[in-house]
């Protein structure tokens, strides 16, 4: 039997943890805030790119994505647009299969969340920047 949520959300409080952040090839920190299969439609990351930092350009195949600006001062590079200035506040709307990057141009750390929808899966991820990746011969 359904529940009123449809049978797959549930109520929650999800607590922030630190000590979860990893790094990624991407060239980002990243804590995964939430993303689980019991709530498909979205899921919520902070991810945190240090001074000086690029990230790599990468596309997610069907899922759309927000980066949603909370500390630091960035440009952010979306498909055609032209590379725009971002800070604290700014939304950069993402569709699905977009390439797209960020720079940290900052003294701090750039902080923002990543909000997919559907929620983000390692296989939607596509890795499409012309350089070798780290440590890549």
């Amino acid at each position: 039997m359904n529940d009123r949520h449809g049978g797959a959300m549930q109520e929650a409080v999800r607590r922030f943890d630190p000590r979860a952040e990893f790094h990624t090839e991407e060239r980002c920190w990243i804590v995964e805030v939430s993303n689980t299969p019991d709530d498909p439609a979205v899921s919520i990351a902070r991810a945190r790119v240090e001074p000086g930092v690029t990230t790599r350009w990468h596309r997610l195949d069907g899922i759309a994505e927000r980066y949603v600006i909370l500390e630091g001062s960035g440009r952010v590079e979306v498909g055609a647009l032209e590379p725009q200035l971002v800070g604290p506040g700014d939304v950069a709307l993402i569709p699905p299969g977009c390439r797209q990057r960020i720079a940290n141009i900052g003294s701090g750390d750039l902080v923002f969340l990543a909000v997919c929808s559907p929620r983000f899966r390692d296989e939607a991820y596509e890795d499409v920047d012309d350089e070798p990746r780290d440590g890549a011969p």
